[in-house]
């Protein structure tokens, strides 16, 4: 075989050396390379080096391979060409897709938006929609005061730019019954009067709340509303959409105006299996989302967490575990309106045998609210008053209660302090807080769990990760309403200034142009059209104080008295003068917050010392003016007591001009 290859290869030699110039260069050529072809097809040694030769020029071969698969999708056969109209009409469909208002027509139509509360802060939520003619507010909520403002129990948002528009204003929007959003209401309507639209549940507890502030009359301005319909009030076009929430019966708002339309979510997380059965109505989102979102503004709260926010129900795997093991009482303790975790807890509690005791008024008033409603099916007679638990064995009661907060009001504090009338902790109770801290209520919260440890009671706080879940959606359920909206310009609303930065970021990832977003203040107006969206103007905003116990409103300077008597303390002092020759006759000086008591001799010297050197160089018209005299005597102690103490009390100067 090797020999009849080898003459055929010299055969081809031969010939191409003897053609000459017989025949045409290239048929010389072509012959050649035929024969040379021939030869190594039969040469498996040939075949070998030919592959190899390939392999180590494999650069230069894809090149040529790639350009010969273009040249075939390319040209101008008829399927080429609808290959090259269906690339582009897929562009176009993509475009209207995402961006579908692109391909409307503009309109010179705006709309403002006002926040006056729920920015760089939890809670407190109140927003003004306005057009030229007529405005509506969306939710009027309270929030908790810091641990320097004595003597208040919520805070509620400033109605001075309301006190403005209050003519064009022709109703109140409620999304869900949370206080962060109905907690002012009561106090709203003591000034104010226009209907409020809201699912019945809200309502419900807006009811409670006008009772106990003698409003009974004004439950005349409910509208109840029907979700998936659209209702006309003034100006705009309102639909509620079903939202999940860690409260029943949350809503979000499609508000459509002329100038087009905005997605405001409320509070939300997207539960696919809620404890009702009624998931979020995504559809709603999508059919606005195709016809064109203007504006959407989103729940921020929990834009550092990434993934999705665990369902409701995963919180009862946690509690029939904790059931289970519990061999006395089980005391479980969350947020008054979060209806589902307070049904869960009865729904276990009864699977084990054992009889309910809800104690708190917050709690008795929502739960039987929710009950009457319809929104819960729980028989009354599963329920024992707190006088009754000592009737019953310890493994078979459970008490839901308030108080997972750390109020010091609330029934778990005081029965954490031994203060409950009825309810002693004991070392066999099994505690459950069935709820996270809200900022700021950090220390409070420790402090009732470092007493119920005390009282040798197990506590169940986050020692499980399912014992409690959020009501608020983390980073993937928020890229989802970002991505069924598909809005033109977003606003993130609800929470710190940290939560809605961060919720930016993760519309710029979902595609939002970030010169389409702003991030809002309180009292920043903004207006916007098809064409911008821009901050107009800032109107007045802040916080005005309320004592919960009189439902009356602390004055400001009040409030600023107090934290400067906390901070600086006071002194009086309590002089008389003989007023012919400027001579101190009697002094009196009394301090609190200043000095110890074993240095109060040494103060009211220094004070006298301090009046007689300020009397020594008084002028005698001012002797005839009492109120300037007790201003001059007021800032000469005033600085003494800077220059020694470095602190700036009030000071209360008692004159008596002999």
């Amino acid at each position: 075989m090797e020999e009849k290859i080898q003459k055929k290869q010299e055969s081809v030699k031969k010939i191409g050396d003897n053609i000459g110039g017989k025949e045409e260069p290239h048929r010389r050529a072509r012959r050649k390379q035929n024969l040379q072809k021939e030869a190594t097809a039969n040469n498996p040694a040939n075949t070998k080096n030919q592959k190899n030769k390939s392999a180590s020029n494999g650069k230069s071969g894809n090149k040529r391979k790639r350009s010969n698969v273009l040249k075939t999708l390319v040209g101008n056969e008829p399927w080429q060409k609808a290959i090259e109209k269906s690339i582009v009409d897929n562009k176009l469909v993509h475009e209207r897709r995402l961006h579908p208002l692109s391909l409307q027509k503009a309109n010179n139509e705006k709309i403002k938006v006002t926040p006056l509360g729920g920015l760089g802060e939890i809670g407190g939520n109140m927003t003004v929609f306005e057009t030229e003619n007529s405005a509506i507010i969306v939710d009027v909520g309270m929030s908790f005061p810091n641990e320097s403002m004595l003597g208040v129990d919520i805070l509620i948002p400033d109605f001075d730019y309301i006190r403005k528009i209050k003519d064009k204003i022709d109703g109140i929007i409620i999304t869900h019954a949370h206080e962060d959003h109905i907690g002012a209401m009561p106090y709203f309507f003591k000034e104010f009067k226009y209907p409020i639209y809201a699912t019945p549940l809200p309502l419900g507890m807006i009811s409670n709340k006008f009772e106990e502030h003698g409003l009974k009359a004004e439950r005349s301005f409910f509208r109840p509303i029907e979700k998936r319909k659209i209702y006309k009030i003034g100006d705009f076009e309102v639909e509620w959409i079903h939202i999940t929430h860690s409260i029943i019966d949350a809503s979000s708002l499609a508000i459509t105006t002329k100038a087009g339309t905005i997605i405001h979510t409320g509070d939300f997380k997207i539960d696919h299996s809620p404890i009702d059965g009624y998931p979020s109505d995504l559809g709603r989102f999508a059919y606005y989302g195709e016809k064109g979102v203007l504006l959407l503004m989103s729940d921020s709260t929990n834009s550092h967490r990434e993934g999705i926010t665990k369902s409701e129900s995963s919180v009862g795997k946690t509690f029939d575990n904790i059931f289970s093991h519990a061999k006395g009482r089980v005391i479980m303790s969350t947020f008054s309106s979060n209806i589902h975790r307070v049904y869960q807890a009865v729904d276990h509690g009864l699977k084990h045998g054992r009889k309910v005791c809800v104690i708190g008024r917050s709690m008795e008033r929502n739960l039987y609210t929710a009950m009457e409603l319809g929104y819960i099916d729980l028989k009354k007679e599963i329920f024992i008053d707190a006088n009754e638990v000592g009737k019953y064995p310890d493994n078979k009661v459970l008490i839901v209660t308030t108080g997972s907060q750390g109020e010091t009001m609330s029934a778990l504090y005081r029965m954490a302090t031994d203060e409950h009338k009825y309810i002693k902790i004991k070392p066999t109770d099994q505690i459950i807080i069935s709820a996270k801290a809200i900022p700021g209520n950090e220390a409070s919260v420790s402090k009732v769990l470092n007493f119920l440890l005390k009282s040798g009671a197990k506590v169940a706080y986050q020692d499980f990760s399912e014992i409690h879940v959020s009501g608020h959606a983390a980073q993937e359920e928020q890229k989802l309403m970002l991505s069924l909206t598909k809005p033109k310009f977003f606003l993130p609303i609800h929470g710190e200034y940290n939560h809605i930065a961060k919720h930016k970021e993760t519309a710029i990832s979902c595609g939002i142009d970030e010169r389409n977003i702003y991030l809002m203040s309180d009292g920043d107006q903004m207006e916007v059209s098809n064409s911008y969206l821009k901050r107009v103007k800032t109107v007045r905003t802040g916080k005005v104080y309320i004592d919960n116990q009189v439902n009356k409103q602390i004055a400001d300077d009040i409030v600023k008295h107090r934290q400067n008597l906390a901070d600086a303390g006071v002194v009086m002092i309590i002089a008389q003068i003989d007023s012919n020759d400027k001579h101190l006759i009697k002094t009196r000086v009394v301090s609190y917050g200043i000095v110890a008591q074993n240095e109060q001799q040494t103060l009211t010297k220094e004070m006298e010392a301090i009046l007689m050197q300020f009397l020594a160089n008084l002028k005698t018209e001012l002797l005839k003016d009492p109120r300037a005299l007790e201003s001059q005597i007021r800032q000469a102690v005033r600085k003494h007591i800077f220059r020694r103490l470095k602190k700036y009390p009030t000071i209360v100067p008692v004159i008596y001009l002999m």
